[in-house]
């Protein structure tokens, strides 16, 4: 055991939309977990790595805890429940309010259920015009669970994630590092290329397609020059949603075409040829098969 350096597992909870995965990239320098103006952007438990002298923090983003309306919501939830006790410390991201609603009444149960200690994160603290009312929201909050710490914090404007940082790493175990110390993920790149284009298309789809879309990498290869071919499929709910999603003349694939492959070429480092198809398969959400099919391990739930 290393005595001089901590290490250990934090869990990002939050209903969806609050802000775990603009936190997470934040705090690991990289983008990583997609983010969206649109909730429950996250589907699985995306895992991520911080390292610095004090030692090694391996964040775990879960999905959204909510009200499961398919298959595919249920997964969702139970990935995020299960989380709370596989870890060292839980960091409960909410908004700056002093209304708390069902939905964080429900996290907060299922809190109050675990041994693990709870930060809670009061994120989006830019967007409060005078800060004293920083204190009211805490006052609000303190009581509903028995909180190791209460840290206000700005994710989007990088506001107060050294604080943050230090709670972190002030619960978590000595012990020797769980991963190299360039490690930033132990998600494959494959998905974590699908997750791009995903983004992407929420994105640039706005509100004209619902949640019912996932993205396959059908191949994925390097040639000897560097560049990587990719070929992967959206998959959508309606033909309807296919036209959508297409667009007039194929314009808003190229768009999401265009966007994700940008992304991953920064993640990657080198130049990406995209292709990318559309696909109609109805009803996926409510199919085991095709969830496991689309990177969903049903079996962890």
């Amino acid at each position: 055991m290393d005595e001089k350096k901590k290490s250990g597992f934090a869990t990002l909870v939050g209903r969806p939309n609050v802000g775990k995965s603009t936190l997470m990239n934040h705090l690991i320098g990289q983008k990583i977990a997609i983010t969206s103006d649109k909730p429950q952007t996250t589907r699985n438990r995306i895992q991520t790595v911080y390292t610095d002298e004090r030692g090694q923090i391996i964040f775990l983003d879960t999905p959204g805890i909510h009200k499961a309306k398919n298959k595919l919501g249920e997964y969702m939830v139970n990935v995020a429940e299960h989380t709370l006790k596989d870890v060292d410390v839980v960091l409960w991201l909410v908004e700056p309010t002093t209304f708390i609603g069902a939905g964080e009444r429900h996290i907060a149960e299922q809190l109050n259920k675990v041994k693990t200690p709870v930060i809670l994160v009061i994120n989006k603290i830019d967007t409060v015009k005078n800060q004293e009312d920083i204190l009211t929201f805490i006052a609000a909050y303190k009581d509903i669970c028995p909180f190791a710490e209460i840290v206000p914090v700005s994710a989007l404007k990088k506001k107060n994630t050294d604080r943050l940082l230090e709670q972190i790493f002030k619960y978590l175990p000595y012990g020797p590092m769980y991963y190299d110390e360039d490690t930033v993920t132990d998600q494959p790149m494959r998905q974590i290329a699908a997750e791009l284009i995903r983004e992407k298309a929420l994105r640039l789809l706005s509100d004209e397609i619902p949640h019912g879309i996932a993205v396959t990498i059908e191949q994925m290869t390097e040639r000897e020059n560097g560049i990587m071919d990719i070929e992967a499929s959206i998959i959508c709910e309606r033909d309807s949603h296919k036209g959508i999603i297409i667009g007039k003349g194929g314009a808003m694939l190229k768009k999401i075409g265009s966007a994700a492959r940008i992304s991953i070429e920064d993640l990657v480092g080198t130049k990406v040829n995209l292709k990318l198809w559309v696909k109609v398969r109805r009803e996926w959400r409510d199919s085991e098969i095709y969830m496991k099919n689309y990177g969903y391990d049903v079996r962890d739930t």
